[in-house]
């Protein structure tokens, strides 16, 4: 079965709701109409109403119940400014942290934490930092989680794959890399995959020397620490990782080697460079990044994305909520 339909399944009849900051681009509302008329989730979009009801109109999107909120106009506003201030714990003012709030992320982060929203999906318009900053400083991480990582899902057909971190962490060392590894593998079990972790090297099983092998090696031994009961292995090169009869010449030994399903990349640049030559030279459709590690569920967009990665993204966003 396809990913986002069983991924339907599994939210059917939950009432969760997912909230839009970017409630003004038409990228959004189309989501948004598709993902309310099928009644998959029910969208909250944030923004002036009567400019998204216009834009909606000039692009026939019918926006009939769903939930539109101005936060210039937003009757429990003190209460949120209250809770916020409580939230950062004296490290922002009450002052500061109304001008904080008027920023639309912000404003939509603080729906999640008050549990007025169950997840929140931006960045069609903002930056990652404009989504990722808020959800550390409200939301913050999950309990056994020291920081957050970015995830891709690369589907094709009925092949299905997990590439992390590919958004998040720039060069992380050996403990975190191993707390990645593990985070992948928790959302590859939730969105259907089977989790068979390949910690990614320019070498395998120790066939190149220097830190950045050694990294990976001690980043392997973290996870499988961390997650005894997952198949975690490296350092593997990709072909050894992927390819059954060069993981019997590499690594004979391996119980992922030549069938991982989860790709946990070394640092930040060659997991975004290899999700998007996965995406344009393989023709993978790339769903993402979902965002790891957050004791509640927010997703950051591509500023790139369609209106159907919008949809994706609000329901592996609305899966995590459950």
């Amino acid at each position: 079965m396809d990913l986002f339909e069983s991924l339907k399944q599994k939210i059917d009849g939950k009432n969760l709701t997912i909230v839009f900051p970017e409630g003004d681009e038409p990228r959004i509302l189309e989501a948004a109409t598709k993902l309310n008329q099928e009644k998959v989730l029910k969208p909250i979009l944030l923004g002036d109403p009567t400019a998204i009801k216009t834009l909606a109109e000039d692009n026939s999107f019918d926006l009939a119940d769903i939930q539109i909120i101005d936060p210039n106009a937003y009757s429990e506003f003190d209460n949120m400014v209250d809770a916020f201030v409580e939230r950062r714990k004296g490290k922002n003012t009450k002052e500061q942290a109304e001008k904080m709030l008027q920023d639309i992320d912000y404003f939509g982060t603080m729906l999640v934490y008050l549990d007025k929203a169950d997840g929140m999906v931006s960045g069609a318009v903002h930056s990652t930092g404009d989504t990722v900053r808020p959800a550390l400083q409200i939301v913050k991480t999950a309990p056994g989680n020291s920081r957050i990582s970015g995830a891709f899902i690369l589907q094709k057909g009925e092949q299905r794959y997990l590439f992390s971190d590919c958004a998040i962490n720039i060069d992380p060392d050996a403990q975190e890399l191993g707390e990645i590894a593990v985070q992948a593998a928790k959302a590859a079990k939730l969105f259907d995959i089977d989790p068979k972790v390949a910690m990614l090297s320019f070498s395998t099983k120790g066939s190149a020397k220097g830190d950045q092998v050694t990294k990976v090696a001690e980043a392997t031994k973290v996870a499988q620490k961390l997650a005894p009961d997952v198949p975690i292995d490296g350092e593997l090169q990709f072909d050894a990782a992927f390819v059954d009869s060069v993981a019997k010449q590499k690594a004979p030994d391996s119980d992922v080697a030549g069938n991982a399903t989860v790709f946990v990349f070394p640092e930040l640049q060659s997991g975004n460079i290899g999700y998007k030559i996965a995406q344009r030279f393989g023709g993978f459709e790339a769903v993402g990044p979902i965002l790891l590690g957050l004791a509640k569920p927010i997703s950051d967009l591509s500023r790139g994305c369609n209106a159907d990665d919008v949809y994706k993204l609000a329901i592996l966003t609305a899966a995590q909520a459950i």
